[in-house]
């Protein structure tokens, strides 16, 4: 496995949840430092959160306190991002990269997992 694969994306209700996951690599015991990075429409893909080979995480400001970014599974590197108080304005495709170095994408993209928040 080369790219991330994400799932878990869907539609919900503003103040509602959803729980994305990320399969960064069948190479076991990897522990990538992988990220969240979010695109919307007519907008430029911007950081969301990442998670550091070891245990530090970090989060771009819209969404402390609201996303929770998680390793899950470090045999099959899975990691999840955990979306609570869900906006209208969190509507964009989610995607995974297997290598975020401080808040910079330089791995991996996967395809992309659709989060819609209505209103």
């Amino acid at each position: 496995q080369v790219h991330p694969v994400e799932s878990g994306g869907g539609l919900v209700q503003t103040g509602g949840s959803l729980r994305l996951s990320c399969a960064a690599s069948k190479r076991a015991g990897a522990n990538l430092p992988v990220g969240w990075f979010r695109q919307a429409p007519g907008k430029e893909r911007e950081f969301v959160a990442a998670i550091s080979s070891g245990t530090a995480t970090a989060y771009a400001d819209f969404v402390k306190g609201r996303f929770i970014i998680s390793r899950d599974n470090v045999e099959e590197n899975t990691v999840s991002l955990q979306m609570n108080n869900l906006k209208p304005e969190d509507t964009a495709t989610y995607y995974c990269n297997s290598r975020v170095i401080f808040k910079r994408p330089l791995g991996e993209w996967g395809q992309g997992t659709q989060v819609t928040v209505s209103s």
